[in-house]
This record gives structure tokens, sequence and C-alpha cells, in this order.
């Protein structure tokens, strides 16, 4: 037989109902036995709809025989002699309703009463049949129509209930109050005349008024309830889920708001997820701005995929910390080309400027990109940062590394923001990893990822508003009153807004776009999704209060200059792990003018507009005379595209130093534009060669066509 189709009722995390849904598992079925009906249920019931049942063999013949009678003389069926055991049959295998299909489903009840015992049989029909408004079993119909147990009923009640099955829509007393009545009324006279009622309660139950629940049925949370069916569909009956349905009402509104004030924006969807930190429950998940909204509403951007942006960015950090970085080690934030398996990778940071020598602290606070590739090589690599983002419980990393390349840390690959949310709940709980909870009776391992005292130190940097105030300022969505570390993405074309927040006990994790993936008009994360995280932990804060972390064992401070991330007195204060202090200051740190000495990669940076130190900053004069090779690189390879206009496919030329350079080729054309060289790339293996000063410089690289 197949299984039942049996309603679920999802409550949330403090017993308040959220939605009553249909499901096909079996546990809830045998969740219901007999013992759990009273006798006047079980009277009633078989009162409306087979009042032999007990003697029958499947099929009632006397019933039978006068349907059969009634038809014939009214010319049409008038009423039905369908037994229990039939209409278990029906509803399990249900068929056009015709002669056919009623004597295969006599067969089969006449079958199954020679396997299973009366009572497993009418406890089966109690647990699968329909009693209107989407109620599949007794005791969920009992719950929602009176918010009762089965057992609390009284035999006015038992009767409406048991009345219900015979049409569940036309006698639906939310609609219907008087029909329903009349076929109560009915079972109850079947009732005394069976023996089951004697008068006084037969005249008690026909003046008992009704009295049904005001409730009604609850449609609470749909995007959150929608994941619970999916992810954990055997969970039937009652099912206790993690959800605190005043947070997800109030994130609602507030993703609403927000929306509403960028909608001139071209920005018409988001999605909101809090996370429980000590025990991952979800306490709140949106998806969409409206649920019923016609195309789109349905769709939930809690677990959509999409392009996960800066949002990486942590992760790459925390695990060059681990490595023995420090959050005083010097980035180098200038222009580069970074060879790959693909071809060049040139990564630009939001604002297409570049600040030269930048702490990882002021790097990952200011979310910088040129930094992050950097710290990706620190960090042991695309290959390491994908496994740890793996383990993180990311499922969409399905390419291999060398598919995503250096631009993983910066965001290139998508995600889904419950598992993100999660993921920055690692980060939370200083490393440890567990899984998302969406029912109180989901178990929740945990696992140590990442070392405790770097996860801190990411903690730190992320609540850092100072550290941050260069990209955002003092008094963006990113400020609170209280601790809280934050962090934003978008990605490329402003297509998604990600905004991130976490304390010792919530995260936040919002993202703002559109589903069809039209880019947003100049719509930042911090202008977009943090508005809606900051109101977020905010009313946390507030109502639940928030704390932070303690300095852990291990961590010290020392004062360093920011501009060479060693030791120095007269510096600022950071914070270090005991065993991965910075040197101390140099005497070649700075020239006999007190310039700083900077190595060749800053040449270019320090020759361009970008260069906010001036004067006061050099290349190290044994590098200065000696002319490097910047890109490109010996066995780069480039792709071209014959689609693209001409000028996308010259590359620069480019030397350490700022002397006249003469670029030739026996194979290429090489040109100046502006105060650069370019060559205009053609296929094939490729030598270059750089004359300067008497000196020369060459390389080669290899050009495919696509």
């Amino acid at each position: 037989m197949a299984e039942p189709q049996t309603s679920t009722q999802y409550l949330d995390r403090d017993g308040k109902p959220l939605r009553m849904t249909l499901g096909a598992e079996d546990a809830y079925r045998r969740s219901l036995s007999i013992v759990d009906c009273p006798d006047v249920f079980v009277q009633a019931t078989l009162a409306a709809e087979d009042k032999r049942f007990w003697e029958h063999a499947g099929v009632d013949w006397l019933a039978t025989a006068r349907a059969f009678k009634d038809m014939l003389r009214a010319g049409r069926v008038v009423s039905g002699a369908s037994t229990i055991t039939q209409q278990l049959i029906k509803n399990a295998q249900p068929r056009p309703r015709n002669v056919s299909a009623k004597f295969k489903e006599a067969l089969q009840a006449m079958k199954l009463e020679t396997r299973w015992n009366k009572r497993r049989i009418l406890e089966a029909y109690l647990a699968r049949i329909d009693y209107g408004n989407g109620c599949r079993g007794a005791h969920v119909a009992a719950a929602f129509y009176f918010d009762k147990r089965l057992h609390d009923l009284s035999p006015a009640e038992a009767a409406l209930l048991a009345a219900l099955p015979n049409a569940p829509a036309r006698l639906n007393p939310r609609k219907h109050l008087q029909r329903a009545q009349q076929r109560q009324r009915l079972i109850l006279a079947r009732m005394h005349a069976n023996g089951d009622l004697r008068e006084d309660a037969l005249c008690r139950a026909l003046a008992e008024p009704v009295r049904l629940n005001r409730v009604g049925r609850a449609f609470r949370a749909p995007h959150f309830v929608d994941i619970v069916g999916q992810q954990r569909p055997q969970a039937t009956g009652t099912v206790n889920t993690t959800v605190r349905l005043e947070l997800n009402q109030f994130a609602q509104e507030t993703l609403r708001a927000q929306l509403a004030r960028l909608k001139d924006r071209q920005v018409s969807n988001g999605a909101v997820v809090v996370l429980d930190v000590a025990s991952g429950d979800v306490l709140a998940l949106v998806g969409s701005q409206d649920y019923f909204e016609v195309d789109t509403g349905q769709v939930n951007g809690a677990w959509a995929r999409r392009s996960a942006g800066s949002t990486f960015k942590p992760f790459t950090y925390l695990m060059a910390l681990e490595n023995g970085v420090t959050a005083a080690s010097i980035l180098p934030d200038v222009p580069c080309e970074m060879p790959t398996a693909t071809g060049v990778f040139r990564p630009h940071n939001y604002n297409h400027r570049c600040h030269g020598p930048v702490s990882l602290r002021a790097a990952l606070a200011n979310s910088l990109n040129i930094p992050a590739v950097h710290a990706l090589e620190a960090a042991g690599g695309v290959a390491a940062l994908q496994d740890r983002l793996r383990r993180c419980g990311l499922s969409t990393l399905e390419e291999s590394a060398s598919h995503y390349g250096l631009g993983l840390t910066l965001g290139n690959a998508e995600t889904r923001l419950l598992e993100l949310a999660n993921a920055y709940a690692c980060l939370a709980r200083l490393g440890v990893w567990r899984p998302y909870r969406l029912l109180a009776s989901d178990a929740a391992p945990a696992v140590q990822l990442f070392e405790s005292r770097a996860a801190w130190l990411v903690a730190d940097i992320l609540s850092d508003g100072d550290a941050r105030a260069q990209s955002f300022g003092v008094d963006s969505a990113l400020a609170f009153d209280f601790p809280v570390a934050c962090k934003t993405g978008t990605s490329t074309d402003f297509r998604d807004n990600w905004a991130f927040a976490y304390t010792p006990e919530f995260v936040v994790g919002v993202w703002v776009g559109n589903f069809d993936g039209t880019p947003m008009r100049d719509v930042s994360g911090v202008t977009g999704a943090a508005p809606v995280m900051h109101a977020l932990m905010e009313r946390l804060h507030r109502l639940h209060g928030t704390s932070w972390y303690t300095q852990p064992a291990g961590v010290v401070t020392a004062n360093v200059n920011p501009l060479t991330g060693k030791r120095d007195d007269a510096g600022r204060a950071e914070w270090f792990l005991a065993n991965a202090q910075p040197p101390a200051a140099a005497p070649d740190d700075h020239d006999a003018q007190g310039r700083l000495r900077l190595d060749l990669a800053y040449a270019q940076w320090l020759a361009s507009s970008d260069n906010w130190l001036g004067d006061r900053a050099v290349l190290r004069e044994e590098q200065d005379d000696r002319p490097r090779l910047v890109t490109p690189l010996p066995g780069m390879v480039f792709y071209i595209d014959p689609d693209l206009p001409a000028d996308s496919q010259e590359i620069p030329l480019r030397l350490s130093s700022n002397q006249p350079v003469r670029w030739t080729s026996p194979t290429l054309r090489c040109t100046q534009r502006g105060v650069h060289a370019v060559v205009r790339l053609a296929p094939g293996t490729h030598r270059l060669r750089a004359d300067i000063g008497g000196q020369s410089v060459e390389t080669w690289i290899t050009v495919e066509a696509l």
C-alpha cells in the first residue's frame, strides 16, 4: 500500500504555528494509534462512515444492497456504501470514479482484511483521511479546528470532526457551518441509536455551541518552512523548528522597507539569514521580499546560488594568519599581473586605485582586492582556500581549483546565503564549525577548522571601525555602538550585494539583488544589504544582548610602524600571536633623508598619481639601477577573442625603470601608447626584448585564439 499523504504541522521554537503541509512519511502514520483516539471519536467515526466495521470482511454487503436499491428507485446515486477499508484503498490508490474502480477497491479491501487486523486498518484510515483545509489525519484536524488533542474532544466536537471526511469542501465548518452541523446532528443521532450516547448526553451534545479555533491555518516564515520540507523531508507530524517567528517577521519587514528605498536603483529583491552562534540554529530565514509575488516570490534567495563578491576574503586572511603572517604584515597594493594556467590575472580594487604598502589589517578592513590575492599565496593557494571553504559547508564550489584561479579569494565563485552565513558562524565560534540546524532535534557535531587565536584576530579586524574608515567612513551601516565584526561584498557590475555581521551570540547575513541577474545601479554592499544587517543586529543586541571576545592566551600586543609592519616603539599598537611577532625596525628601512625604502614591486605605483607618500618613499638604491621585468613575465599565456575590438587585444610592456625603453619583437608589433609601450597580440609563441641604457631584458609569451 502506498504511503499516506499525512499532514505536518511546523512550529517555531516557542511553539507558535508556522504552517501545516502535506507530506508522505510513514513515521507520522505510525504516530497515530487507537490508544490516541478516545472511544467517543472512534464511535463517531464508525457512526458516520461504517457502523458494521468490526463485523464485515472489507465490504458491507448489506449497505451495498441498500445503496443499489436506492439508486434504482431514484435513478441516480443517492448514498454511498464504501466501508472504511474501501475508503482506505481509494485514498491510497486514487482511480477514476466508475463501477470498475469500485469493484477493484472491493476486491483489494477484502484482501487487505486478510492481512491487516481491524485496529491497524482503522489507524491507517484515521491518519490518512482528509478533514479539509489541508488537514490529513484526525489529530492534526483536532488541533486545527479546536486547538485540542483528540482525547480532549467532547462528543459534539468528535461528531463534527467525524462528519468532515464525507465531503471536506462542502462541509467545511469555517465556510459552511450550518451544513457541517446538520451532518453532526445526524451522526449524534446514529451514535445514540447504536447505544454509544445516552439520552442526556445526546441532549447536551445537540445543545453545545460550536467553538472553532479562531487562529485558523497559519502560513508564516514560508521560505524557512520550504527549506525544512526540502532538507528534512523525514520530519513529519508536529515539527519543532529553530526559527523565532517574531524575529523572522521583523527581518521580512526590514528587508521590504530597504527594498522600497532602493526601488529607483534597479533593486527588486533580497534575502536574510540569522543564526544562533552557539547552536547553529537558524533563527530567521527570509527568501524574498514577498512570498506571494508573481514569478519571483517563491524563489528562495537564501538558497539561490549567487556570486560571492568579497565575502571569502576573511577566510583567506585567516589562513594566512595561521601560516605566520601578522595583522601588521605589509602587502603590496600596487598594479600587478599574475600568470595563471589560463592566462594573466590582473586584480583591481573596487575604486580602481592602489594604496601602495598596506597592512593586513587595513587590507582586510577596507576589502582591498590586490592585497587579498597576495594574501592567498601566503594562505597556501587556491586549492587550500577551496578545500577549507568546502569544509565550512559551501556546497557550490564544485569545479577544480584551476577553474576559479586566484579570483576565488575575490569571490568569483557562487555561494548560498544560508551556507555562507553558517561559514561566518564558524568565524564567530573562533574557528569551530558545526552544521546549521533547522530542527530542534538536529545534531550539530563541532569540528575545529581554524586556529582559534587567528580567528580572534580576524574578528578584531572586522570590528575595527577606524581601520575600515578609509573605504567605508566612520558613519556607515557598518558602524555600531557595540563590538560587531562586519564584512560586505559586491559582485561584478553590481549584480549581488552581501553584508555579514557577527558577535559571539549571533550571525546576520543579507543578500540584495535581482533574481534574474540584472545589475543594480551603483548599489554596493554597504548601501544595499548592510542597512538590513544593521537593523537586525541592533534589534538582537537590544532584545537579547551581545558580548565580545576576551583576549585569548597566546595573543600579545606590540607597537609597529604601519608602513613597514616592524616593531617600533613610536608606532601604533597591534595584536600578534605570541609565536608570530614581527621583527624589530631595521636601519635600512629608511634612507639617510628618512624616506621609506620600498621594494621593486612598488616602482610603477611610486610613479603614478595614486602615490600618496610623495617624496617620502623611494625604491631601494641597489634595485633602482638594474632594470627588472614587470610584465609580461616569461611563459605567460594570453588568449585573444576575435569578437573583441582590436585595442582589447593589446597588452602593456613594463620594466621597473622609469628611463626610456625600446621594445622590439621579431614576430609582434610593439608601439607606444602615451608614456607606456604596448604590443598587439597574435597567435603563436613570441619573444620580446627591452633595451635600456646599454642593457637588455628578454621575455617570451604564448598567445592562443579562443
